[in-house]
């Protein structure tokens, strides 16, 4: 059997590498780790120059980018709305969620939230590639992480029959 241990990376395309890493290192306190680059493709060997580099987002957790600059234009999926793809961070507490939101706001960055999720609430906000970003802080009780647990099998079999959401988890909404 597999065993995970933990994300080694996820990988996003970015516009600037420069810009991104300075921008990551400026709002979030994260450091640049690893650069890599090439002008092949060790993977596939297509000649397709490109910088790919690593970002330390705390606990063993990188976040990577590639900069690919002979691709066409970085765009976004125009099919799926701008809230479902994001790239979510974990703060320690709310008070860590409140004052991240007054540090990004002071530095210029747009920020929506907090947004209560019942168990957790977030912040939102956008880097200088267009991904959503969100920094969470866990708000629920064990108990009710449990029940979320328990119930989450029971939720993706209704919904995979009905297309429309159980109310097996509705409380998680209904506290603000």
């Amino acid at each position: 059997m597999i065993n995970l241990k933990r994300f080694h990376h996820v990988a996003y395309r970015c516009i600037d590498t420069k810009e991104t890493v300075e921008w990551y290192k400026d709002k979030l306190n994260m450091e640049l780790t690893v650069a890599i680059a090439e002008n092949e493709v060790p993977s596939t060997k297509a000649p397709d120059p490109y910088m790919h580099t690593f970002l330390d987002a705390g606990m063993g957790n990188v976040l990577a980018f590639f900069e690919i600059p002979n691709s066409p234009k970085m765009g976004r999926d125009e099919n799926t709305p701008t809230w479902v793809q994001h790239i979510a961070l974990e703060v320690e507490d709310l008070d860590a969620l409140v004052a991240a939101k007054e540090e990004l706001e002071g530095k210029g960055v747009e920020v929506l939230g907090p947004v209560n999720h019942g168990v957790f609430k977030s912040i939102y906000f956008f880097d200088p590639n267009g991904h959503r970003l969100e920094l969470a802080a866990n708000t629920g009780t064990p108990e009710q992480f449990a029940e979320l647990k328990r119930v989450a099998p029971l939720m993706v079999e209704e919904w995979s029959q009905t297309k429309r959401a159980p109310r097996h988890a509705a409380w998680l909404h209904e506290q603000d």
